[in-house]
This record gives C-alpha cells, structure tokens and sequence, in this order.
C-alpha cells in the first residue's frame, strides 16, 4: 500500500476514535496525518464519505492480517478456529475506537461494515480452504462434503460468533473448544462414535 495513502488512513482511524465518525472532517484528517487536503482528496475523491469507508475497510482487512497470522500455526481446523474465535473476541473487545463507536455512532459504522462483509467472507474462506482441503485429504471431512462450501460456511459462522457469541463464553476455552466441535465442525465432520 502506498505510505501515504496508509498515512491518511491512520490519520482517519485517529480522527474517529477522538471525534467519531460524524464529527471527523476532511480537515481533521488532513492536520492528524501530515497529508494535505489536495492529497487527500486524489486519494479519496468522494471526501469523507469515501474516506470513511476505505478506512473501515482498511482496519478490517488488518484485523484479519493479524488474525492470520495468529493462528497460521494451529495443528488442525479444530484449533485454528478455536484460536481464531479466541483471537477474534479479545480483539473485537480490545479495539478502542470500534467499541467507541459501536456504542456511540452504531447506525455510522454498520452499514460499512456490511457493505465490507462479502470482501470479509471471501477473505476468511481463502484462508480456510487449504485447512479444510488437508482435512478432506486426512478423512476428516464428512464424505460429500465440498470444502469450498465448507469454507464459506465455516466463515459465515466466525463473522457471527465472534461478534455475538449468544450464550457462549468466549473466555473459557473448554467452552469454545465445545462451541467448535459442535456448532462449527459438526455440520462438516464424521460424526464421533
């Protein structure tokens, strides 16, 4: 990415956890990230608008850099989503200005986010896929099952999980190793004797 496009998103993420999403302005963006306000708008020539978003689409697209890098080194699906649940849910909670906003501008930022989603779920099943074909090669895939298939439905579970685990303690790993086993992997895996 190009340093001061990443500057001006930095700026951005910056501008909205001290002023939120409503407040911050191009101007704001311009004097947190050293970047000038001609060079904003090349960058991004909708404004704030189109800044905004590229910035919610550039946080999530980290966030799950780091998650994959996290777990890169998981033994088998079981805990790399396990981990990745784990991972997931400290990080959601520990993100400062996401919580800030969640809570003060909800109606500002999910609508980002959704548009986001489909770019999400294709980028969780990427790095599943090669997990789910090893599994497939291992047996340990129910027979029929497509991992292809598998894969989005295994990411569609994580984006729902790890934002809303319902009942599920996400701090207890016997809890989401149980949560993984039944919920995740149950729909794919033979069944255990």
């Amino acid at each position: 990415m190009d340093d001061l496009r990443e500057r001006v998103l930095h700026g951005a993420l910056a501008c909205v956890g001290r002023y939120g999403m409503a407040k911050t302005t191009v101007d704001d963006v311009a004097r947190v990230s050293g970047v000038s306000r001609a060079s904003i708008y090349r960058y991004f020539p909708g404004g704030k608008d189109e800044l905004l978003a590229a910035t919610v689409a550039w946080e999530i697209g980290r966030f799950f850099a780091q998650l994959g890098r996290a777990v890169a080194g998981a033994p088998d699906l079981a805990s790399l989503v396990a981990d990745a649940l784990t991972y997931a849910h400290r990080a959601v909670l520990a993100h400062e200005v996401l919580q800030k906003v969640l809570v003060t501008e909800p109606e500002r930022l999910l609508p980002l986010i959704t548009v986001e989603s489909e770019r999400v779920l294709r980028m969780i099943g990427g790095f599943l896929l090669p997990y789910l074909e090893r599994e497939r090669a291992a047996g340990r895939l129910r027979l029929g099952v497509d991992p292809a298939v598998a894969a989005d439905y295994l990411a569609r579970m994580f984006l729902s999980y790890s934002n809303s685990p319902a009942s599920w303690d996400l701090e207890d790993p016997a809890a989401v190793t149980d949560l993984v086993q039944t919920e995740f992997l149950g729909a794919i895996a033979p069944a255990r004797p």
